[in-house]
């Protein structure tokens, strides 16, 4: 869910659903299996191995798969206007975790029942001549026992997952944190050195800077636009041109980008601070720095490139190193291992490139 600031919010609590998505193709394939199985062992139950009922088999193959395939297109269906916020007339409507079990169980078990009435009236009574309700009831018995396990398994599991997410946001705060008064203490020092030089250069960098914290005080539990980042970039990068002057050369290449490419904020900033403090800065030629972002295929591609030196001192290293594993952690709490953050060498430079997956949903 995108606000109208770019900012992505997750999923508010009351249109949250608990159940998976049942429709895609793992999730079929895992259906199909467990459907399978089960039919195995009321196939076993009723005529044992040695005496094994192929033909029982394949009649509650058939029945058991009816069953979950439709009660998952309903389930599918109701998970999708759920997400969505399906209005009815006048308002939207919103069901709290408690309501979704029980339209899932009730759709479910009506599933169960309309199958088991049409499988008595289609293939017993022709046979019997008759209803035979001890096969309806013990089939709803038997599907309301096992929906409910079910049902508890993906309301304990989504618990989980909210838990899991909590916990990673607050990891992301933490992280965050850390981030932030590194920044606010280079480009102190940044502006400190140009108060004597260029008043008016130093007030521009103080307004810069005020607008760079601005964004960095917002809630970093969500994602923003990849656009917003770059201009961030760009107000920190006007602070550091004006105390490298020409020894700091910055080359754009930004191809169009949509919507969909969002990154954690603070995770892009960072890096062209390192490539700066550790590949321009004590270079007394200075250098180039490139910035590429472009998209290909599904992800968002940002590749920064600085001059590489030969010798660095320890004490870089290792503050290089502390910012790409800070901001590794923050990428794996957003998107797990869909995210490539990788340093590497080419050509006498030094590269570091940041993959994350667009946001499409």
């Amino acid at each position: 869910m995108v606000n109208e600031t770019g900012i992505q919010r997750p999923a508010n609590h009351t249109t949250d659903f608990f159940l998976p998505d049942l429709c895609n193709v793992h999730a079929v394939l895992l259906l199909v299996i467990g459907t399978e199985t089960g039919a195995l062992i009321f196939a076993i139950i009723n005529s044992g191995l040695k005496q094994f009922n192929w033909d029982y088999f394949a009649l509650t193959s058939f029945f058991m798969l009816w069953i979950v395939l439709v009660s998952a297109c309903l389930l599918c269906l109701l998970r999708h206007l759920q997400l969505r916020q399906w209005q009815i007339p006048g308002r939207p409507l919103r069901l709290n975790l408690i309501q979704q079990g029980m339209v899932a169980y009730g759709i479910v078990i009506a599933t169960i029942t309309c199958f088991a009435i049409a499988s008595d009236i289609l293939f017993r009574q022709p046979i019997t001549g008759q209803w035979d309700l001890w096969f309806i009831v013990e089939t709803v018995l038997i599907g309301t026992v096992i929906t409910g396990l079910i049902l508890r398994y993906f309301y304990l599991q989504h618990l989980w997952h909210r838990q899991q997410r909590a916990e990673l946001m607050s990891r992301v705060d933490a992280l965050q944190s850390r981030i932030r008064p590194h920044f606010l203490f280079n480009s102190l020092n940044s502006i400190i050195g140009l108060i004597h030089e260029d008043v008016e250069a130093a007030e521009e960098s103080i307004l810069d800077l005020a607008e760079l914290f601005r964004a960095t005080l917002k809630d970093s539990s969500h994602l923003v636009q990849v656009q917003q980042e770059l201009e961030m970039c760009k107000r920190y990068l006007r602070i550091e041109k004006l105390r490298l002057g020409e020894r700091l050369t910055i080359d754009w290449q930004l191809k169009n980008l949509s919507d969909a490419a969002m990154v954690p904020p603070l995770s892009i900033q960072p890096l062209v601070e390192n490539a700066i403090y550790h590949g321009i800065q004590p270079n007394a030629k200075g250098g180039t720095l490139t910035i590429n972002v472009h998209e290909q295929d599904a992800f968002l591609y940002v590749m920064i490139s600085n001059p590489l030196l030969m010798q660095e001192s320890n004490g870089r290293h290792q503050g290089n190193r502390m910012a790409m594993v800070n901001i590794r952690s923050r990428l794996a709490a957003f998107f797990g291992e869909k995210a490539v953050l990788k340093s590497s060498q080419l050509d006498g430079c030094h590269i570091t490139t940041l993959r994350v997956p667009l946001q499409t949903g």
